[in-house]
Order: C-alpha cells, then sequence, then structure tokens
C-alpha cells in the first residue's frame, strides 16, 4: 500500500517533458533564460572603475563619517548636542545625539529634542547628500576642542531619554 502510494507521488510529483501544457494562465510558465551570452566587457570588467569612483565619498563626508567612528580622538558621542544642517527643510535640527548606528558608509545617528512639548526625533546619514554640515555645540564626556564640554554618559544608546524629559532638559540646559 505504501509503495504503491510512493509510486503515484513519484509519477505526479516528475518534471517529465511529457507533461501537458498548465491549463490555467500562461503566466505561470516560467520561459527559460536567453541564450544570449553576456557582453565581452562586463566580462573583462570594464566600466566598473567608472561606476565605483562615482559612488566613493568626498573626502569631506570620509571626514565626517571618521568623527562618528570609535577610535576618533574627537569622536561625537551619545549625550552631545549637535545641530545638522541640511539642503532642504528643515534646514537646520538641534538635538540631543541618542544613538549612533555605525555600518560603514551607511552610518547614522538619532537626535532627540523637545519642541512645543512634543518630542521630535530625527534620524540623519552622514554620507547623505542631504546633509551639509554637522556641528558639536555640547560635547559628552571630556572637553574637546569645539563646543562646551558636558557629562559623559555611561550608555551608547539613550533611549530611555525618551520616557524621562527632566533628564532630557538637564542635558540641553547645559547649552544655556
Amino acid at each position: 500500500m505504501l509503495n504503491a502510494f510512493r509510486r503515484c507521488t513519484q509519477r505526479l510529483m516528475s518534471t517529465t517533458a511529457a507533461q501537458p501544457a498548465y491549463p490555467f494562465s500562461n503566466v505561470a510558465i516560467i520561459p527559460p533564460p536567453p541564450a544570449v551570452p553576456a557582453p565581452e566587457p562586463t566580462k573583462a570588467g570594464k566600466g566598473l572603475m567608472p561606476y565605483l569612483t562615482q559612488r566613493l565619498l568626498s573626502p569631506e563626508k570620509l571626514a565626517l563619517l571618521a568623527r562618528f567612528g570609535k577610535r576618533h580622538p574627537e569622536r561625537i558621542m551619545p549625550g552631545s548636542v549637535l545641530q545638522v544642517t541640511t539642503r532642504y527643510a528643515p534646514t537646520s535640527f538641534t538635538g540631543v545625539l541618542l544613538a549612533i548606528r555605525r555600518r560603514g558608509a551607511d552610518t547614522s545617528f538619532l537626535l532627540r529634542n523637545v519642541i512645543n512639548r512634543t518630542g521630535v526625533e530625527a534620524q540623519f546619514y552622514v554620507a547623505s547628500p542631504h546633509v551639509r554640515d554637522v556641528k558639536v555645540l555640547m560635547r559628552a564626556g571630556r572637553h574637546g576642542s569645539e563646543g562646551r564640554g558636558g557629562k559623559r554618559m555611561r550608555r551608547a544608546k539613550l533611549y530611555f531619554l525618551r520616557d524621562s524629559p527632566d533628564k532630557m532638559t538637564a542635558i540641553s540646559a547645559g547649552m544655556r
């Protein structure tokens, strides 16, 4: 009984050419790939370097990206107060740095500010062409050459500031 069931399912599941065409739709039939070979310049790798040089970051963006790294001497740490200038509206946004997401060229950071008693968060990508400038108004941790020094935070992600606006205002109060 079991062997007969196996033979029946094998016949149903086989993919031989003797199967009839799919009766319901021609869309469900997957055509074979075309037999056209790839062009020779692509095989040789030509055209790849102009594309890569077009996609590279500018020196200004690389310097800014390095400041968000872990080992830069003037690195930007969570708890700092930053002002980001963008090309489009809003043209500038000031807030406390809650988190840095380090992913190479896709590095981004999250700023939070309280505007009219409403918490506003904005995430910016460091290498984005929309970001013009990132200015440190108050540096968390040690005293740096730019901006005033504030208290160093003991966490990498300051998401707890979302729930406690008193601590948030205490951090930004060092600005006044």
